[in-house]
């Protein structure tokens, strides 16, 4: 037998792998973000698994591949040839697309991966524009079948690297790729894990729309600066940012993840890669408050209140429950309120109760007299100001 017939042979044993599912976050959100049809960025250093996982991501999509390296290609490559027909003066110009793209239309679905995109040059990032957010190469109109992932090297790790332009670096969801030990060893050992869609609840997705666009407009509402915030720095500008489009895609993604009921941390991943850190953290908050116990009702049955654990989430409750009764102050809801906090004593740490006791002390009227509740409190409220004062001295 030939010797390259058996190479081809020993190829073929050492190409023959498997895959398992297995939880692995970070191919979870860049499942979730190609199902919601947003083009994503990973980025990370050469040689971790960037194309295999893509590779690996259309085989169990089964969605045909078509990969474009970046930097090799002319702007006229994505913008389209211009050819002359056989009257330009009224027909036009047409711009003729190039091969890999009348594929994919002609396929009607696939994924496209531009590889290599932080060393594509200025000109060329300037025409993937529209290849990006309008999907149109030349003359054609992607169609929806298709979807788009691009990967990318940091500027320092590589060749020739240039920054990422704002404009494109704002129409993608950033995801930082990196490699986990337990996962390299048991896919070389020749059982990789496996990508798959995740599954939405059809039940539940006019429940998630809501709930995706009540948050991200509660925070912006609450919070205006952080409408568009454009980076000061280039290399900030080159990844995820704030934006009127970012928060589309952020909000887009906060619907898919409610219907799939994702894990936090595959939302994080995902709202952070899509208005940066900052934002992303604030939008992951006010989720969290979304789900607090309403101060109202808390006042109108303080004895079967139920106090989130978690500290944060609970000063949050408390406070609630002292502006609700410093917008609408009645006797019977300032005791109330007293009753909720001294049940917040008797369930968690009694620091968290000092400053809204202080708070609803300063709103008793004169005729008011002090509720049975405030005697399990007194001890707790001296005993911070007394701390206070002892750092005062100090």
């Amino acid at each position: 037998m030939p010797t390259l017939e058996t190479a081809a042979d020993l190829l073929k044993l050492l190409a023959d792998t498997d895959t398992e599912w297995r939880e692995n976050a970070q191919l979870e959100a860049l499942t979730l973000a190609v199902a919601a049809d947003l083009p994503v960025l990973l980025w990370g250093e050469p040689g971790i698994g960037k194309t295999a996982a893509l590779n690996q991501l259309a085989a169990a999509l089964d969605l045909p591949l078509t990969t474009v390296i970046a930097s090799v290609h002319e702007p006229s490559d994505f913008s389209g040839l211009p050819v002359l027909g056989d009257d330009p003066a009224v027909q036009g110009v047409p711009m003729a697309p190039p091969d890999w793209a009348v594929r994919l239309v002609k396929a009607g679905r696939g994924l496209l991966f531009l590889d290599e995109l932080s060393t594509a040059p200025p000109a060329v990032q300037a025409a993937l524009l529209r290849v990006v957010l309008e999907r149109r190469i030349g003359a054609l109109t992607l169609p929806p079948g298709v979807r788009i992932v691009a990967a990318a090297n940091p500027r320092s790790s590589a060749a020739d690297g240039w920054e990422l332009s704002a404009p494109l670096a704002n129409r993608f969801v950033h995801l930082q790729w990196t490699f986990e030990h337990d996962v390299v060893v048991r896919g070389l050992g020749g059982v990789w894990p496996s990508a798959r869609l995740p599954e939405l609840d059809a039940h539940r997705l006019s429940e998630a729309v809501t709930f995706a666009r009540r948050a991200v407009c509660g925070l912006l509402s609450a919070r205006p600066k952080l409408v568009h915030q454009l980076p000061a720095t280039e290399t900030r500008r080159g990844g995820a940012w704030p934006s009127p489009r970012s928060w589309d895609m952020a909000l887009r993604l906060v619907a898919f993840a409610t219907a799939a009921d994702t894990s936090r941390d595959v939302l994080s991943m995902l709202v952070r890669g899509a208005v940066g850190d900052g934002p992303g953290l604030e939008l992951l908050a006010s989720l969290d408050r979304m789900d607090l116990p309403d101060p109202e009702e808390l006042l109108h049955d303080p004895a079967s209140a139920v106090l989130p654990e978690r500290g944060d989430l609970r000063q949050a409750v408390l406070d609630a429950v002292v502006e609700a009764v410093r917008r609408r102050p009645t006797r019977e809801r300032w005791d109330a309120a007293w009753a909720i906090l001294a049940r917040a004593v008797e369930t968690g740490p009694p620091d968290l109760v000092v400053v809204p006791a202080t708070t609803l002390a300063a709103q008793r009227d004169d005729d008011w007299e002090l509720p049975p509740a405030l005697e399990r409190l007194a001890g707790v409220v001296s005993l911070s100001r007394a701390a206070d004062r002892a750092t005062t001295r100090r």
